[in-house]
């Protein structure tokens, strides 16, 4: 496969471009040959030269203009994603662009219609559609067993400070943008192809920033309710899950989840009764739960990388694209009404 490697270069080599993108890609070297990189720090790209053998660019423009280059991974600022992936697809590359897909729902509807426009493919990293959790917890939902979900909620829960580009608002920075995407591309697939009314508060808690830390965002609708938390302030962290469902529940972390149910065959029948209760007593049964777990050793899958995997299949084989810009729009359509009902 060798000579059918997708040959790539890479925008920006900082915590998304060096730690995720370049980490992955580098250990698929049977599918992808990074060839050159670009970033405004010389020591990062003499690293890469290093690690890859590629050619590095002082400019992103001059990176464009390498006819080699088959794909471009836009990890720069978030502020810069929209119009550096357009000048990837006009430059005749397909285009990895990493989250946010874009800092507001015009720019990612530019976005689209530039990759319709070239014919070239475009995809967001959202790459927390691969996480061995998530992928369980949409397998125990999808199985029934639960039942009819009626909440799920989903958190992000820590106490910390934070000072770096991240925390501004003119890059694009802040934890809607930069982790709840995460949470709320998940829950947007969990929720399902209804369009969700969307509930938001953010603010400003721990951060030195003036963009928010403190995310609350409730999806609801002709789906379940979900409830997404992505919190700087919180001292005492809960699940990252717990679903709540008609014959049983979730809950869990992204390394160990354990489910239970009832049989609704074993249920006996009922039926509204009016009259007085025994003793002035509640209604109460017992329940025999079915109880099963998993841990994160169970999951033998690729993660992540999984996302490239698939990706290369999309451009050398023809596969459908797995994340898609209509896909990620959803969840830039939270995202901008998210901004519109809790302005920072």
């Amino acid at each position: 496969m060798g000579q059918d490697r997708i040959r790539v270069g890479i925008g920006g080599l900082g915590r998304s471009g060096w730690g995720i993108h370049s980490r992955i890609l580098g250990e698929l070297p049977e599918y992808y040959d990074v060839v050159a990189v670009t970033d405004d720090d010389s020591g990062r790209c003499a690293e890469a030269r290093e690690r890859f053998g590629c050619r590095t660019y002082s400019s992103y423009e001059a990176m464009l203009e390498d006819d080699e280059i088959e794909m471009i991974v836009v990890a720069l600022p978030s502020f810069l994603h929209a119009d550096a992936s357009i000048a990837a697809l006009k430059a005749g590359k397909c285009v990895v662009c990493e989250k946010p897909m874009a800092t507001n729902l015009a720019d990612a509807d530019r976005m689209i219609a530039a990759a319709e426009q070239t014919g070239q493919i475009l995809t967001v990293f959202q790459n927390r559609r691969y996480d061995p959790d998530y992928l369980t917890v949409r397998e125990v939902i999808e199985s029934g067993r639960i039942g009819r979900v009626v909440q799920i909620n989903m958190t992000g829960s820590g106490f910390s400070r934070r000072w770096d580009w991240q925390t501004l608002q003119k890059f694009g920075g802040g934890s809607l943008n930069n982790t709840a995407v995460h949470y709320l591309d998940q829950a947007v697939q969990l929720f399902g192809e209804a369009q969700p009314r969307v509930m938001c508060h953010m603010e400003r808690a721990l951060t030195l920033g003036d963009a928010e830390d403190h995310v609350k965002v409730i999806l609801h609708g002709e789906g379940p309710l979900i409830d997404v938390e992505v919190t700087s302030a919180c001292a005492y962290p809960t699940p990252t899950w717990r679903v709540f469902a008609t014959l049983g529940g979730l809950v869990g972390t992204t390394k160990e989840l354990q489910w239970k149910w009832v049989d609704p065959a074993a249920l006996p029948e009922r039926t509204v009764d009016t009259r007085p209760t025994p003793d002035r007593s509640y209604n109460r049964e017992d329940y025999e739960w079915h109880e099963a777990s998993w841990t994160v050793d169970d999951y033998d899958g690729p993660g992540q990388n999984g996302y490239y995997i698939d990706l290369f299949r999309t451009v050398r084989e023809g596969a459908p694209l797995a994340v898609t810009p209509a896909s990620v729009r959803r969840v830039m359509w939270v995202i901008e009404e998210c901004h519109c009902q809790s302005p920072v």
